[in-house]
């Protein structure tokens, strides 16, 4: 009888250690780092403190969030290879394409012309978003979420001639991403395209290397280079729009009930967004124009005249890059009406 107890006892007693293991792995606790290319008090750097709060609140405290914006961390082609290997948590930013050029198509000028249209494409469930999840994922990344940032613009530090005309001489150098697609179309565009990194365009344009930029839009010139921007012409370049990433083992690692919160939270976050963007977008342009940028608005022809010839030069280029076979992968996912 009393080796019997025994035995009972022991084995009371490995339940309770396996029990309270599955407890104790339930609970784990996490310090996550989160970059983003903004400065304090941006749009983006505002949603992501709420997010933080959001998911301190939902976890009880045991998920930590600290955010490093205004590209801390690294800009964001070095801070998504970052997230890859996992010595950085998460980040929202620019899609880079410096591992997979297919990446090219998450900044391709001129697939969309509208919100309505962009929200087809470019928000989680899309066949398009689909598609670039799976990219991100060679790349040990998951994508929880899209945050769409505006249409994009050219801002300018000089007033060009005829700046509503697309094809025109402007005889102005221009900043524009390390990218083909980007060149080709600014060079269309009658500037002279200047390939240089983010980062670098502020020095880039105070020494007079450029006279302006391309790759950004109203929000983005407006809380970095307010000080430097003379004319701002709304030509709609390109749909800017952010993946929300975690890295992917990390990701797998946590506990069926921790992805269900973050998968939840980060839904909450796009959906804030999607809901706002079109009005931070005129709010931005229009803040532009009270600080003194002249601000350029096409007509709706001219946006159609625009993007035809836009559409026509750099999906080209994309297709050069990346080849057919790639190319016709991706626009089969475009939903274009």
């Amino acid at each position: 009888m009393k080796k019997s107890a025994m035995l009972l006892a022991l084995a009371l007693v490995v339940s309770f250690a396996f029990l309270a293991g599955g407890a104790f792995a339930a609970e784990k606790s996490y310090s996550w780092k989160v970059a983003h290319i903004r400065p304090a008090n941006s749009e983006i750097d505002k949603e992501m403190n709420w997010f933080a709060e959001e998911m301190k609140k939902a976890t009880n405290g045991r998920v930590d969030i600290k955010i490093y914006g205004a590209n801390q961390l690294g800009d964001y082609t070095v801070v998504q290879e970052k997230i890859g290997i996992g010595s950085v948590e998460m980040g929202i930013m620019s899609a880079a394409t410096n591992v997979d050029k297919k990446l090219l198509a998450f900044t391709l000028q001129y697939v969309v012309p509208t919100y309505e249209l962009a929200k087809k494409n470019y928000s989680s469930g899309a066949p398009f978003a689909n598609y670039v999840a799976k990219l991100y994922e060679k790349q040990g990344i998951k994508v929880l979420a899209y945050w769409p940032v505006y249409f994009g613009g050219i801002g300018l530090l000089k007033e060009p001639a005829e700046p509503l005309n697309p094809t025109s001489q402007k005889n102005l150098k221009v900043r524009v991403p390390t990218m083909k697609t980007w060149e080709t179309l600014a060079n269309t565009f009658g500037y002279q395209a200047t390939p240089l990194p983010f980062a670098e365009f502020f020095t880039a344009a105070q020494t007079g290397i450029v006279d302006g930029i391309f790759g950004g839009g109203a929000e983005n010139y407006h809380v970095s280079f307010q000080d430097l921007m003379k004319c701002y012409i709304a030509a709609n370049t390109h749909f800017e729009c952010w993946p929300f990433t975690i890295n992917l083992a990390l990701y797998e690692s946590l506990s069926e009930a921790d992805r269900k919160i973050l998968d939840a939270k980060a839904k909450e976050l796009e959906e804030r967004r999607w809901a706002k963007a079109v009005t931070d977008q005129d709010h931005y342009v229009d803040l532009m124009e009270k600080a003194g940028t002249k601000v350029y608005r096409p007509t709706e022809a001219q946006l159609k005249e625009f993007a035809k010839i836009g559409r026509e030069v750099s999906w080209a280029e994309f297709k050069k890059v990346i080849g057919e076979k790639a190319y016709n992968e991706i626009t089969a996912t475009f939903v274009l009406e």
